[in-house]
C-alpha cells in the first residue's frame, strides 16, 4: 500500500494536538470515563496511522520533535517505545534533555504504552546517572502503579529535589507503607514540595496525626500546593474537626476559592445553604460553588436544567483590553453556571435525604462500593475524589490511576483494576 506523505504528516500533527486535549481532559469536570475513552481512541487511531506508515511515520515524528512541545514528544515516544530500535528512543531522549519541560509528554507515553511493550526499557531510566531520567523512570512505574523497589527507596534520599519529590509522591501512589519512616523524615525537608509530598503520601498510607497539621499549614501558606493539601486534609478529618478548620480557612481572604472547594471535599451537606448563597452573591465563585454542591449531592446542574446564562457583566480570564495584564485562563470555564433560584428549590425538595455530619460523595454516603461506582460513572474530578477516598479507606492499596488510557480503564471492572492496574517490567 503506497504511503501518502501528507496523510502521515496529518497523523503526527493530530496525535500531538489530541494529546494536548487529553492532557487537559484527565482533570476536566465535563469529561466522563466514556468521554475520555472516546478521545483516547482518537489519539490511538492517529498513533496507529504512524505505526502503519513505518519509517515514514517515524520521520514525521522526528520532524515534530523540532517543535519542542510535549504533544510531539508524546507521539514520537510512543512509536519509539513500542519498537526495538534504541536509536529512536535516544532521539526522543535527546529532545527531552534539550527541553526538559517536554518530559510530561514522555512520561505520558510511558503510561500509554502497554506494559508488555516496555520490556526492560524502564530499567535503563531507573539506573541512569541523570536525575532527570531517574525521575522519569520512577514516574513511569508510578503511572502504571508498579513498585520499583530499591530505586524508589534510594531516590528518597537523592540530593536532587525534583527527583526526591517525585519519589515521595510515588511512595503513596504505589502503597509503599514500608517507606513510612523515610516519609516522616522528609516532612522536615527544606524543600517545601518534598515536605508536601512526604506528608501527602504518609496520609494515604494511613499515617495521620501530625501529618494533618502539616498539610493544614501548607494549605494556607503555599498557593501552588494548597489546593492539593485541602483535597486530603478534609477527607480525613472528622466532620466536626473539618468544620472547625474550614472556619480557620475562612479567615484568609486569599483562600476564598479553597474554602468553597473545601466544603465540597468535606462531603458535609450542612454547607449546601452557604454554597447556594455564594452562587447568589459571589459571581467569581458561583460555578465552583455549584461544583462543590454536585460533588456532595450528585446533582448534575446542566442535565437537571439548574443552570443559567453567564451574567452580562461578568468577565473572567483574558480580556480584549490592551491594558489588562492578567492572562490567566478562567479556571471554571468548563463548569455550568448555576441558577440559585432553581437550585434552592431543588435543595428544598431533596435535603431530607441528606444528613448533616455524614460525608457524601456524588449523592451517597462514602463507602468502598460507592467509590468504585463513581470511578465508573462520575466525571474526571469526581473520579479523582473517589480514587482518593478509596486510597484513604485502604492504605495498603495503590491509588487508582484515573489518567490511564480510557479504553484500558474500560477493559475490566474497576474492582479488578484496583487489584491489578497493570505494570511495566522494570
Amino acid at each position: 500500500m503506497p504511503i501518502i506523505a501528507s496523510i502521515v504528516s496529518q497523523h503526527a500533527e493530530e496525535a500531538a494536538f489530541l494529546w494536548l486535549l487529553r492532557d487537559a481532559a484527565v482533570s476536566a469536570p465535563h469529561y466522563s470515563l466514556a468521554d475520555l475513552a472516546e478521545l483516547d481512541s482518537r489519539v490511538e487511531a492517529h498513533i496507529e496511522g504512524l505505526r502503519v506508515a513505518g519509517d515514514a511515520g517515524w520521520s514525521c515524528c522526528v520532524e515534530g520533535l523540532q517543535q519542542e512541545e510535549s504533544g510531539e514528544v508524546f507521539a514520537a515516544a510512543v512509536i519509539a517505545l513500542e519498537g526495538e530500535d534504541p536509536w529512536r528512543i535516544e532521539q526522543v531522549c535527546a529532545a527531552v534533555e534539550a527541553t526538559p519541560e517536554t518530559a510530561r509528554g514522555f512520561i505520558s507515553a510511558l503510561g500509554w504504552t502497554a506494559p508488555d511493550k516496555l520490556g526492560g526499557k524502564v530499567a535503563g531510566l531507573l539506573e541512569s546517572d541523570s536525575p532527570l531520567w531517574r525521575r522519569i523512570g520512577i514516574a513511569a512505574c508510578a503511572v502504571h502503579r508498579v513498585d520499583c523497589g530499591k530505586h524508589l527507596s534510594q531516590a528518597l534520599d537523592d540530593p536532587d529535589p525534583t527527583l526526591r519529590a517525585r519519589a515521595l509522591r510515588a511512595a503513596g501512589e504505589t502503597a509503599r507503607r514500608d517507606l513510612l519512616p523515610d516519609l516522616r523524615g522528609q516532612m522536615r525537608s527544606e524543600d517545601p514540595t518534598c515536605g508536601f509530598w512526604a506528608a501527602w503520601s504518609a496520609m494515604l498510607l494511613g499515617d495521620r496525626g501530625e501529618r494533618v497539621s502539616a498539610l493544614q499549614s501548607i494549605a494556607v501558606s503555599d498557593p501552588p500546593l494548597g489546593p492539593r493539601a485541602i483535597q486530603v486534609v478534609l477527607r480525613v478529618l472528622p466532620p466536626a474537626d473539618a468544620g472547625d478548620w474550614l472556619k480557620v480557612l475562612a479567615q484568609y481572604p486569599e483562600c476564598r476559592r479553597e474554602l468553597v472547594v473545601g466544603c465540597g471535599v468535606s462531603g458535609n451537606p450542612a454547607y449546601i445553604p452557604w454554597l447556594i448563597t455564594r452562587m447568589e452573591k459571589t459571581p467569581d465563585l458561583a460555578r465552583v460553588a455549584g461544583e462543590s454542591l454536585s460533588l456532595i449531592t450528585g446533582v448534575d446542574i446542566a442535565d437537571e436544567d439548574l443552570e443559567q446564562d453567564v451574567p452580562d457583566d461578568f468577565e473572567a480570564g483574558p480580556t480584549e483590553h490592551p491594558e489588562d495584564e492578567d492572562v490567566a485562563l478562567d479556571p471554571d470555564e468548563d463548569l455550568p453556571w448555576p441558577n440559585p433560584g432553581p437550585i434552592k428549590a431543588w435543595w428544598d425538595a431533596n435535603s431530607a435525604r441528606f444528613h448533616a455530619g455524614t460525608r457524601y460523595l456524588s449523592g451517597e454516603p462514602i463507602s468502598e462500593a460507592h467509590c468504585r461506582r463513581v470511578l465508573e460513572t462520575g466525571n474526571q474530578r469526581q473520579r479523582k475524589a473517589a480514587a482518593l477516598e478509596l486510597a484513604l479507606l485502604r492504605p495498603d492499596a495503590p491509588l487508582f490511576e484515573i489518567r490511564a488510557p480510557g479504553f484500558r480503564q474500560q477493559q475490566g471492572p474497576v474492582q479488578e483494576a484496583m487489584k491489578h492496574p497493570g505494570a511495566p517490567e522494570a
